[in-house]
């Protein structure tokens, strides 16, 4: 399957709402209180704003080279920009500014350098923490044990708002393996926003992509990260 053009993008998105609206509806939730985030991940500028015509809340971007051309150049339309990928700290100030929401916070290191950057910016970033729920090596994210320190340490920083978790559940053919994944994530979202920090309002709870976004929903996800679905097959031979 090769990238998409803009009709084959449009019915892509319609069917994607029409599943997420479902999956909401069967959890009992109003389908709007789930946003759809585009993965745009080695996508053209043109290909992004073609895109950004379409009910797409947001944009993800993985790599800071990309979010900062495609930002620089427009293609969002205005739409929010979000940062989904592995952030290294030598790379934050070109991100502040750009993405809304940092959704990849995975450390304590990682948490104080965006800090360090955001005052120096007279700014307050908006993050999520990142939890590695199956503890994939192969995946960033912090176990699930050491949320609360990272939780902790977040929440006594001046120029950052926790706003939620992201997780990237193991990728599972067991349908009920893969909500218990997610059922646990929605878990800690819950405990987390109990614990009344003035600056962590448990509001976004990304999890989800293209194989796995209904269950997603189903087990609470307010936002969810899907690109192949919306794109088509990446093109890796042009970067």
């Amino acid at each position: 399957m090769a990238e998409k053009n803009l009709e084959q993008m449009r019915q892509a998105v319609a069917e994607i709402r029409e599943k997420m609206a479902a999956a909401a509806r069967e959890a009992g939730r109003d389908p709007a209180a789930v946003q759809l985030c585009a993965a745009c991940k080695t996508r053209t500028a043109q290909t992004i704003a073609a895109s950004a015509a379409l009910p797409i809340d947001l944009f993800g971007e993985n790599h800071v080279q990309e979010l900062c051309a495609n930002y620089d150049a427009g293609a969002y339309c205005g739409k929010p920009s979000h940062f989904i990928g592995h952030l290294q700290t030598n790379k934050i100030k070109k991100v502040l500014g750009r993405a809304s929401l940092i959704q990849s916070v995975d450390s304590e290191h990682l948490l104080l350098a965006i800090e360090k950057e955001a005052a120096k910016a007279g700014i307050v970033q908006d993050i999520l923490l990142e939890v590695n729920i199956g503890g994939e090596e192969s995946k960033t994210g912090a176990a699930p044990e050491l949320l609360w320190p990272l939780l902790d340490t977040a929440a006594a920083q001046e120029h950052i708002r926790v706003k939620g978790l992201m997780a990237i559940p193991p990728v599972n053919d067991d349908d009920a393996q893969n909500r218990r994944y997610l059922a646990q994530v929605y878990q800690l979202f819950v405990r987390a926003g109990e614990r009344g920090y003035r600056n962590v309002e448990m509001q976004t709870l990304s999890m989800g992509m293209s194989g796995d976004f209904e269950n997603a929903i189903r087990e609470g996800a307010t936002l969810v990260r899907i690109g192949t679905a919306i794109y088509g097959e990446r093109d890796y031979s042009k970067k």
